[in-house]
């Protein structure tokens, strides 16, 4: 059985080759999975931050999916977060709020996005991983096996990807705008399955 360092090679080496719309595809649907995470914790809990980007997330899902009206909303999205205090360099002593993990995976997806950068999807992909890990240290349930906890995030994230790749053809060019018709089939094949915490949904 393999580890999870060995899936975590896997993963980026199955990104690394990729189209970019796939791998936007991709980080869109970790990001989603990390912002219900959030939204399902009591409410003293949340991060008020972290939701106010779901509007951004939904964007994400529009454009990613072939709706290139979206860009205009990610782009004044992501200008909203670089032009405020939670885009900084002052490390520990900076608000942290856009550090949270839903937060952060919809950022840099969100730049992955505009700027086509192709290692970003793997950012995101981290993100997640290091997410369960946080949960494994204070969650007992996670206790006894560690590893497999960190081995199952890698293998819903292999399951994604594999699911993303059996539709690389209508993807193709999907950052360029989609027919309505291609747009909605793919709302129904991907943004469903992609956004459920059961992998075999």
């Amino acid at each position: 059985m393999a580890t999870w360092q060995e899936l975590e090679a896997e993963l980026a080496n199955r990104l690394a080759k990729a189209s970019p719309d796939e791998r936007v595809v991709f980080a869109v649907g970790v990001a989603e999975r990390l912002m219900r995470d959030q939204q399902a914790l009591p409410a003293n809990e949340q991060a008020e931050y972290t939701l106010g980007l779901r509007p951004l997330l939904n964007a994400l899902w529009e454009a990613a999916l072939g709706n290139s009206a979206a860009f205009g909303e990610i782009k004044h999205g992501m200008g909203e977060y670089l032009l405020s205090d939670y885009c900084h360099n002052d490390g520990q002593d900076g608000p942290g709020d856009a550090d949270e993990p839903a937060a952060a995976a919809v950022l840099y997806t969100a730049a992955a996005y505009l700027f086509g950068a192709s290692d970003l999807a793997s950012v995101v992909s981290s993100r997640a991983v290091e997410a369960v890990d946080e949960r494994s240290n204070t969650d007992d349930s996670y206790a006894d096996d560690p590893g497999g906890v960190l081995a199952a995030e890698l293998h819903r994230q292999l399951h994604d990807l594999a699911l993303i790749g059996r539709h690389s053809e209508s993807l193709r060019h999907a950052s360029l705008g989609l027919d309505i018709e291609t747009s909605a089939r793919l709302h129904r094949v991907l943004r469903i399955p992609l956004s459920s915490i059961d992998a075999d949904a």
